[in-house]
């Protein structure tokens, strides 16, 4: 499917010794349509991981995964006390928006941080161009190119991208991206300024055909790959009937720019708000609206992972690949 904000930027490792970021194009395919809360599917019927990174952010996530069951619920019960900001021993839905939207700010925060001590190669606390281009693309730019570099031509590209969108983010123009113009760079899909950009990457990277548009065809295919011989799942024929009635609001077989945005930015749809209310629905015993700390414990592995967890979903994805 899409690669969303989610976002870490990995380092490229070039020869003995040279290591790069990677670029802001390379890292994701494309920003994360509404902020969504994890690249994973929504599907229950395949394992929690989606409301795992909602519920903990990836990279917590991964840190329960590794845990006995034991452990995992006894750090949860201490996720669980400082969600209940009032201390009444109740979670309630606003209480659970506040703290998924805390953990998705602090994965930001953490990852610009991450990135700025990559990048800013004079420690001012800012990263110009010329900084950011030195580290990432260095091995395509100056005196020296190193000709064993793979698909030298797409990281060409990715850079003429990323030029566009650090001017973009740039406010003053002055080539040096001050910490929030850099969080901007790399969380395009947190500011306002930056959603045209984003709509236009949209864009580029879906429609095929180069009409400036996006027909259903190029809509799927940006999610799904059919195998040879193999029926088309129910999900796919489910986003193909939201494309219909949801996404191609004029009805003309095709989402012009106007429809994209409001697809990547509906005003009147918030991931978190519904995934804090999903997760009260799934966990709430007594139908009161509000979780106490026993009815999350009781429900633990749909809020968080573990060593079991994980060796069961490894033993389903070896069953189906058997």
């Amino acid at each position: 499917m899409r690669a969303h904000c989610g976002f870490l930027f990995s380092v490229l490792v070039l020869g003995a010794s040279w290591v790069r970021c990677k670029p802001a194009q390379e890292k994701k395919e494309r920003v994360q349509h509404g902020k969504e809360l994890s690249d994973h599917e929504h599907d229950h019927s395949k394992d929690f991981n989606f409301d795992h990174e909602a519920f903990l952010g990836k990279e917590e996530a991964k840190t329960f995964d590794q845990l006995t069951p034991e452990e995992s619920q006894e750090r949860l019960g201490k996720v669980v006390d400082k969600i209940d900001s009032n201390n009444d021993s109740y979670v309630t839905a606003p209480e659970l928006l506040a703290w998924m939207k805390f953990v998705h700010g602090r994965f930001v925060s953490e990852d610009v941080d991450k990135q700025v001590l990559l990048c800013d190669q004079n420690r001012d606390g800012s990263v110009s161009w010329e900084e950011y281009v030195k580290q990432t693309y260095s091995h395509l730019v100056g005196e020296v190119e190193f000709y064993d570099v793979p698909d030298k031509e797409t990281y060409r590209k990715m850079m003429k991208r990323d030029e566009r969108r650090f001017k973009q983010a740039d406010k003053n123009g002055d080539q040096i991206a001050s910490r929030e113009e850099f969080t901007a760079f790399l969380h395009p899909e947190e500011f306002d300024y930056m959603q045209d950009l984003v709509v236009t990457e949209t864009i580029e990277d879906i429609d095929k055909n180069g009409d400036g548009a996006v027909d259903v065809h190029e809509y799927i295919g940006d999610m799904y790959t059919p195998e040879a011989d193999e029926p088309e799942p129910e999900w796919v024929k489910t986003e193909r009937q939201q494309f219909k009635d949801h996404r191609d609001l004029n009805k003309d077989g095709k989402m012009d720019r106007s429809e994209i945005s409001h697809w990547i930015h509906p005003h009147d749809y918030d991931h978190a708000d519904l995934e804090a209310k999903h997760l009260i629905y799934e966990s709430d015993k007594d139908k009161d609206d509000k979780l106490t700390k026993r009815e999350i414990l009781d429900n633990w592995n749909m809020f968080v992972g573990s060593q079991a967890t994980n060796y069961g979903e490894d033993l389903t994805r070896r069953h189906d690949e058997f």
